[in-house]
């Protein structure tokens, strides 16, 4: 059996870890939003050309959802693949699966040149992207969890956080630059291709940050919660949490994707705008989110995670009547949209380990967080779209409703049922 030893331990500051950890996590959204951005601008005329297009970005949004399910799978492969060559190894081939795959996919040819077999080699490859993504799941946020000072947890599990805005900032303004400077024929036929290039790029630094920190010694010495527990334990003693857990963020993981790729594809397909201001437009909304997510951590020091989480709840239905001016008014859906995914998002992580006990923390927020971003986001472009088709915005607008009841029904479900946060650990506020 291979060694799973752990390398040798360097002493640094906890502003050396913060920078380290946002480094790590932008890289991995930035290819994260890349390929989705590319689901609603690229993949629906390059591969599907055969399609009308509303069909042709229903099947592009199809195949977007095989990396989430592919990231359970990949995340209890992990766990054998970690007991036999330790976590740094793991992680380092996690990223090099998703770096290969991610490259693949901008050197794929078009329907025009293969036919059929692009969108089934796209589709393949899209799978093995969300292998690469489910096994380089690294505990970041359970890491600087044990390293926050009391009454600052939520301060610093939204460190991590800060990666999707700004992954998804970077991404929109790859694009808008792409779309800006080519014309639309230069663009479509090898433009595209130089942000998954990018990808590659970004990948070697997330894998270097991520290496650094696991050989940092920052928060506690035990390192309980960072192993992954035997399967049959966790499922028997912990598989109602995974699946309770799973439903939390769910709203979260929904917003994720109704205001990002969403308001693209609407707008190219069915709308009267014009995607290049919409793309503006999610630039701002992007940096909006950055101050939401720190502002969520404030308010968890502050109250708690779950009332911050009861907060973006309570505001969806809000956003669920701004969608109507998506046609006229693009910026209220979009701007109140990024507003509420950061404060949600801030905190979706963060309260996901409180459910479990220590020794199944690792191995149950993965299972947990992979689930729920199968259930929230998967499918979130697909059945926003073709609802918004089929019946208008009001039924893309109930389809984001439905996740934010989802997630209040959890969060009353665990408290009444005795799993909330103050039996596994003393969390302000609970």
């Amino acid at each position: 059996m291979a060694s799973s030893s752990s390398p040798t331990v360097q002493h640094v500051t906890i502003d050396d870890v913060i920078t380290t950890v946002v480094m790590a996590r932008v890289t991995d959204f930035f290819g994260f939003f890349v390929y989705a951005i590319a689901s609603a601008l690229v993949f629906p005329t390059v591969f599907f050309p055969h399609l009308d297009p509303v069909t042709g970005t229903l099947w592009s949004f199809a195949l977007f959802s095989l990396a989430f399910l592919a990231r359970p799978i990949a995340s209890l492969a992990s766990r054998w693949i970690q007991r036999k060559i330790g976590r740094p190894a793991k992680i380092t081939l996690a990223l090099m699966v998703l770096g290969v795959s991610t490259v693949a996919i901008g050197l794929l040819p078009g329907y025009g040149e293969i036919g059929l077999l692009a969108p089934i080699s796209l589709g393949i490859l899209r799978f093995v992207q969300g292998l690469g993504l489910g096994g380089a799941w690294d505990g970041i946020t359970l890491q600087l969890k044990s390293a926050a000072p009391k009454g600052k947890e939520g301060i610093y599990s939204m460190v991590p956080q800060l990666g999707g805005p700004i992954g998804f900032s970077v991404a929109a303004a790859l694009f808008y630059v792409l779309t800006g400077f080519l014309t639309e024929e230069e663009f479509l036929s090898y433009g595209w291709r130089f942000a998954f290039f990018a990808v590659l790029a970004v990948n070697v630094v997330a894998l270097f940050a991520r290496l650094r920190l696991m050989t940092t010694n920052f928060g506690s010495d035990d390192d309980t919660q960072l192993k992954s527990a035997p399967l049959k334990g966790l499922l028997r003693d912990e598989g109602r949490t995974i699946v309770l857990s799973a439903l939390l963020p769910l709203a979260s993981y929904a917003l994720f994707h109704m205001v990002t790729v969403f308001p693209l594809s609407y707008t190219l397909l069915l709308g009267s705008g014009d995607v290049t201001h919409i793309l503006m437009l999610e630039l701002i909304g992007g940096t909006v989110a950055i101050g939401a997510v720190i502002l969520s951590g404030v308010l968890a020091d502050r109250f708690s995670n779950r009332v911050v989480l009861w907060i973006s709840c309570a505001l969806v239905p809000v956003l669920c009547v701004g969608i109507i001016w998506l046609n006229t008014h693009p910026a209220i859906y979009i701007l109140l949209g990024f507003v509420l995914l950061g404060l949600s998002y801030g905190q979706s992580s963060s309260i996901v380990p409180n459910r479990f006990a220590p020794e199944y923390r690792y191995s149950g927020s993965a299972l947990a967080t992979n689930l729920s971003w199968i259930l929230g986001a998967a499918f979130a472009p697909l059945v926003g779209l073709f609802a918004a088709w089929k019946f208008g915005l009001w039924a893309s607008a109930l389809y984001l409703l439905s996740a934010a009841v989802v997630t209040s029904a959890a969060l009353v479900f665990l408290r009444k049922e005795g799993i909330a946060a103050d039996r596994r650990e003393d969390v302000k506020g609970e």
